[in-house]
């Protein structure tokens, strides 16, 4: 299952277990800890820690719930923030590591995570959410489990000032807004036009490759088939195309097994940078679905940045999706 970034009250997920930024002596403190705590039942669940003791740095334990809607609270660890020369990073991706292996051993099927150690104790936030995002994604490679990052607001997370930078200037300079479009007809004819001219495209190159029969039967492929013939292209198997693409198992189940699935945009996109599908592919894949890139389009543009930089780290992209309020991929 895949990993999706949320904002959102980290209290008010519906998950089997929620992640506590907790402190070794597992004593209710303020920022999510607090939050938590009060939303749990304070007196209930300091009494739970309480029977427990202590938790090191590094290291998660659990306990119930109580009044939140999850069954288990997972109380991990994580460092305070001395330089980076002091174990940080190891000991915080082994927050994350031993709190998802917790919930797993937990029969878990989701859990939602805040960014650990990114407030009070002074972790950069971008470094925080790399190590999140690293340490969760190599479990997903190997469990099934949907896994949500809550942050609270932007400001609580952080994206490499040198990534947002250069999505911003690409978006600066290929973003038109669509005020700024003047057509000639209205915007579905051209819209059709514009469709029509990459289908030929790719039929014309389909045509010097193989010949106008192959041609033919490929503009008329759907969108299921398409995807599969490119897995079998790329010598991809199906488990790590949609692990890649950050999909559901079950998502792609039903569209491996339906010829007539139509998919989301975002979806057809997770799966062309699964696939690291070029600009030209991209498009073929997503003309099978009925869509295409357009510069009119914040998220298009950025995927088109993504692409012809070859960076197909799909959380990565995810992250600057989230930065600049667009829909994630997968999920």
């Amino acid at each position: 299952m895949p990993l999706e970034i949320v904002r959102n009250d980290i209290t008010n997920m519906q998950t089997d277990a929620i992640v506590n930024a907790a402190n070794s002596s597992l004593q209710m403190g303020g920022g999510v800890c607090g939050a938590i705590f009060r939303a749990a039942g304070a007196k209930e669940l300091q009494t739970a820690c309480d029977r427990i003791g202590h938790c090191p740095t590094g290291g998660a334990i659990e306990t119930p719930a109580f009044r939140l809607q999850a069954d288990y609270i997972i109380h991990a660890v994580g460092p305070v923030w001395r330089g980076g020369k002091e174990r940080e990073e190891e000991l915080l991706r082994s927050c994350y590591q031993k709190s998802l292996e917790l919930a797993a051993s937990l029969g878990c099927e989701s859990i939602a995570f805040p960014l650990i150690s990114a407030g009070i104790y002074g972790y950069p936030k971008d470094q925080a959410l790399q190590a999140a995002i690293s340490e969760i994604h190599h479990f997903l490679l190997d469990h099934e489990m949907l896994v949500y990052l809550v942050v609270f607001d932007k400001q609580s997370f952080g994206i490499s000032e040198k990534l947002y930078r250069s999505v911003k200037q690409f978006v600066d300079e290929n973003y038109i807004d669509e005020q700024e479009i003047r057509y000639p007809r209205n915007r579905k004819m051209v819209e059709q036009d514009i469709m029509a001219d990459a289908a030929f495209g790719q039929l014309e190159q389909s045509i010097s490759q193989g010949g106008l029969e192959e041609a033919l039967k490929r503009m008329n492929e759907p969108f299921s088939v398409r995807l599969l013939r490119f897995i079998d292209e790329k010598n991809m198997s199906d488990v790590d195309t949609y692990k890649k693409a950050n999909i559901d198992r079950k998502l792609f189940s039903k569209i491996r097994n339906s010829k007539n699935y139509t998919p989301m945009k975002k979806t057809v996109i997770a799966f062309a940078i699964a696939l690291q599908l070029d600009l030209d592919e991209t498009e073929e894949l997503l003309d099978s679905a009925g869509y295409t890139l357009t510069r009119s389009n914040k998220f298009d543009v950025i995927i088109e940045y993504f692409i012809e930089q070859e960076n197909y780290r799909i959380h990565e992209i995810n992250e600057a999706l989230f930065a600049f309020d667009q829909p994630l991929l997968g999920a």
